[in-house]
């Protein structure tokens, strides 16, 4: 599936312009610093941006802006999406990353330690083979 260049470009633009959360936690994450595992920013999973991820482990990491507060809703059908694509998904809100930057690292190194969740069913109409 060819990723829309419209959100692409707005992962281009959020990675230029973090918020003061995202850049300290980044710079944490960036070069493989924390626990040794690869970490993107920005990453497109599907049709959504998630702010952190870490393919190889399976996790997305959400920062949650004072913007949040109201689109609970939204929120959750986006968590559900991207862990319907395999992955695991961990939020932590502004003030936690930017008070309590030790807690939001030993939150990502347990789920780091966690097993993977089971890969996401083929679509019934799309999936090739015959998968159990």
């Amino acid at each position: 599936m060819r990723t829309d260049e419209t959100l692409k470009a707005r992962a281009r633009e959020m990675r230029a312009n973090p918020t003061p959360a995202e850049r300290k936690l980044w710079l944490l994450l960036k070069g493989k610093r924390f626990e040794g595992v690869k970490f993107t920013r920005q990453a497109i999973i599907g049709r959504y941006i998630a702010d952190f991820a870490a393919p190889s482990a399976n996790l997305a990491i959400e920062i949650d802006g004072d913007t949040h507060g109201g689109q609970v809703e939204y929120d959750a059908a986006r968590t559900s999406f991207i862990e319907r694509q395999g992955y695991r998904v961990i939020r932590f809100t502004n003030s936690e990353v930017l008070g309590d930057i030790d807690g939001v690292l030993a939150a990502i190194a347990d789920a780091l330690a966690a097993p993977s969740p089971p890969p996401p069913h083929p679509s019934p109409r799309g999936g090739r083979g015959n998968w159990a």
